[in-house]
């Protein structure tokens, strides 16, 4: 028998005796490995018998002995193939821990060993990657060698499959994984540029980690109802995985602390000057704006290496708190576990003092047997010459604590975020490198910094520039979700609309405002509130008057941004009605958009029917259809008695549709209203009030249309004044051509 038969059968007979008697089985192969040491069989044989039975020890003997003495058998790199699979896996399974084990019994000389030339063997980018990277963690005075290759290799390939995001499994390996490793190595020597670089690659990485929205997310977990994307709670059961990795190995933990990190490491390598300890992001703008007033003194290399260090930290000062901003006034804009189920907010000029700059005792009903010269003689001035430009002062932001519980901090990071943009288009150099940053990031994709920006010029006061951006704002929110171009989203996609409506209203553009409120409308959902409660519900007006150049973050519902537009209306028709020219329209718009709120506008109510007497005749054909305040029926009543001046009315549009005299004054009611009726006593009590003194002498028609108005009192005035804007639309816009 040859020399190669006699091993095959020793192996052969180990084998058979393995289940029965394991110890007749490893003393037949001590035999032949003592008559053999050259055959490679019968080692892997008693390996194999050494790992089924996990005996960790003797398995590792066993394997350093075949990777030394057999380092070209396929079977020992199909073994250390399987080891090196367990190192890089994530299970806690009992095999992988063993395999682990196993690994570790081998001397450290040969684990670098094995390692690099199990690195040789792959063929995959990415596992090849991932094999050196245990390589350089293990044994760190590989970095030198290894480290910026395995870098550039990993940028390479990111470039070479043509990656569209920057978070991919490239620069992820590369960002969290080899970087650190690089630059926190003494002993490897970088030029500032590469560093530069690098700090690029890790800041364009980590802002669109952090800022990826629930779109990009939904590349990832496949095909979803976008209002589940959407919603907070189904959110937070989500886990983002970038393809080609692991879920674990997806999951990065405090991003921005990992970027402040390496900009504070470079920054030393590079020499810049830094601060010892950790410093404020309001700290290092501040040391920033320093820096800025003497780079111009410094030789060309220094101010080129301080002008980096201005724009990088100013730049992720920037970023950091701007997203801050947004995501705290959008949180569904983003994906993450802890998003606040709250409304979104949006930016607007704040209107509440369109009724004027004096509070109204709520009790005290000035119409009822008021003497009419004295309550007209101290009507209101117009505030017709309020500046609302908002560039004569420092703008203050206002939010209510219950629709934004850290107000503060977000305030403060709107500020932060804003002045780090003002600091990085101070000098024509950081303009430059920044502008350059930005477009081969391609920021003006980004929809969050969009609305940031967008706030931002608004706060500024650059409304025609505002204006610009919202476009831009609603091209980014179509893109982003196609559904929303209808017109028929959510307020929160018409997020634009409500801005460009603010804007135009600031630019003294009152027709296209009317015109963006009244498209915005169609989004509002009904019904808001029972009539008669809405401004139980609204901000306090204070008792100081401020000029018209504050903001404040408003909520993205019907329920209050349906209020922020009435007040818009009124503020553009109001303008219009109590000019020297006469406008009965204009007025009439105003009577009916004064009931919101009621009696917050009285004292401009009262101004308006002093120009009625004054004029001696009022037409508004539309008063019966939308006007059902009590106070106002009854002042309108008052006006065609002897007492009143006897004023001519002309309210009624068509007699025959409107009134029908053969019935009971409290049957007169439309089919489309369905009024909340008040208890019958205070009915009868306002319709005495009512046809006081006008019953006699009057038209009749005037007469029961005032009383069926009674009956629709209890209407809910949300929806009454919805269709006032919607059906309206034409005449309103009309009004202000």
């Amino acid at each position: 028998m040859s020399a190669q038969g006699d091993c095959e059968f020793l192996v052969k007979r180990a084998r058979e005796l393995v289940p029965g008697d394991l110890w007749a089985a490893k003393a037949w192969l001590i035999t032949a490995r003592s008559l053999y040491p050259a055959d490679f069989n019968i080692q892997y044989e008693m390996y194999t018998i050494e790992r089924n039975a996990e005996r960790t020890a003797s398995a590792g003997r066993l394997l350093y002995d075949m990777f030394v003495n057999f380092p070209d058998q396929p079977a020992v790199w199909r073994e250390i193939s399987v080891i090196t699979s367990a190192l890089r896996n994530d299970s806690q399974d009992k095999q992988t821990q063993f395999l682990r084990g196993l690994f570790e019994t081998l001397p450290g000389r040969v684990q670098c060993e094995m390692l690099l030339k199990a690195t040789e063997q792959c063929f995959n980018t990415l596992e090849r990657a991932e094999m050196l990277l245990l390589l350089l963690r293990r044994f760190p005075e590989t970095v030198v060698q290894h480290g910026v290759g395995l870098g550039e290799t990993l940028l390479d390939a990111e470039s070479i499959e043509d990656q569209e995001s920057p978070v991919n499994c490239f620069r992820k390996l590369f960002v969290c994984d080899v970087l650190p490793l690089i630059i926190n190595n003494p002993d490897v020597r970088l030029p500032a540029s590469l560093l530069y670089k690098y700090l690029n690659k890790a800041a364009e990485f980590y802002i669109n980690y952090v800022t990826r929205s629930t779109q990009t997310e939904s590349q990832y977990q496949g095909s979803q109802d976008s209002s589940d994307i959407m919603s907070p709670s189904k959110r937070s059961s989500q886990k983002y995985v970038i393809d080609g990795l692991t879920e674990k190995s997806s999951q990065i933990t405090d991003p921005w602390e990992r970027l402040f990190k390496i900009l504070s490491v470079v920054g030393m390598r590079c020499e810049w000057q830094m601060d010892k300890g950790r410093r404020s992001f309001g700290d290092i703008l501040h040391r920033m704006k320093d820096l800025c007033r003497y780079i111009s003194n410094f030789d060309s290399d220094a101010h080129a290496k301080y002008k980096n260090q201005v724009v990088y930290s100013t730049m992720l000062v920037f970023f950091k708190n701007a997203f801050q901003y947004v995501s705290n006034i959008q949180p569904s804009l983003f994906q993450g576990p802890n998003a606040p189920n709250q409304a979104p907010l949006v930016l607007l000029e704040d209107v509440t003092n369109i009724y004027g700059d004096t509070d109204i005792d709520r009790n005290k009903h000035i119409h009822k047997k008021r003497k009419l010269a004295e309550g007209r003689e101290k009507t209101m001035q117009s505030s017709d010459d309020e500046d609302p430009s908002g560039k004569a002062r420092s703008r203050h932001i206002t939010v209510n604590k219950a629709d934004l519980a850290n107000s503060i901090e977000v305030l403060e990071s709107f500020k932060l975020a804003r002045e780090s943009w003002e600091l990085l288009y101070s000098l024509e150099s950081l303009d430059k490198e920044f502008t350059r940053i930005c477009l081969s990031w391609k920021t003006d994709t980004w929809l969050w910094l969009r609305i940031f920006l967008t706030d931002m010029i608004i706060y500024q006061g650059q409304y025609k520039k505002a204006i610009s951006s919202l476009h831009h704002l609603a091209a980014l929110q179509g893109s982003h979700s196609p559904q929303q171009i209808t017109g028929q989203g959510s307020l929160e996609s018409q997020r634009a609309l409500i801005q460009l409506a603010t804007c135009h209203f600031a630019l003294g553009e009152y027709r296209q405002t009317c015109e963006k409120v009244l498209d915005l409308m169609c989004c509002i959902s009904l019904p808001i509130q029972e009539g008669g409660k809405v401004q139980e519900e609204q901000p306090k007006v204070k008792s100081k008057f401020r000029k018209g150049s504050d903001l404040k973050l408003w909520p993205c519902t019907s329920r209050a941004i349906m209020p922020y537009c009435l007040h818009l209306l009124l503020a553009c028709f109001k303008l219009r009605a109590f000019t020297d020219s006469r406008d009965d329209m204009a007025l009439g718009h105003v009577v009916v958009l004064l009931q919101h709120e009621w009696p917050r506008g009285e004292n401009l109510f009262l101004k308006a029917i002093n120009k009625i007497c004054q004029q001696g005749n009022f037409q508004y054909e539309n008063f019966f259809n939308y006007v059902t305040n009590i106070d106002m029926l009854e002042e309108f009543a008052y006006l065609r008695t002897q007492e009143g001046g006897k004023i001519h009315l002309e309210l009624l549009p068509n007699q025959a549709m409107l009134i029908k005299t053969s019935s009971p004054p409290m049957g007169l009611l439309q089919q489309e209203f369905i009024p909340v009726l008040q208890p019958s006593i205070q009915t009868a009590d306002r319709h005495h009030t009512v046809t006081r003194g006008i019953t006699k002498g009057v038209k009749e028609d005037f007469r029961l249309a005032m009383e069926r108005q009674v009956s629709r009192c209890g209407e809910n005035l949300m929806v009454v004044l919805h269709r006032f804007c919607i059906n309206e639309k034409i005449l309103l816009l009309q009004t202000l051509a």
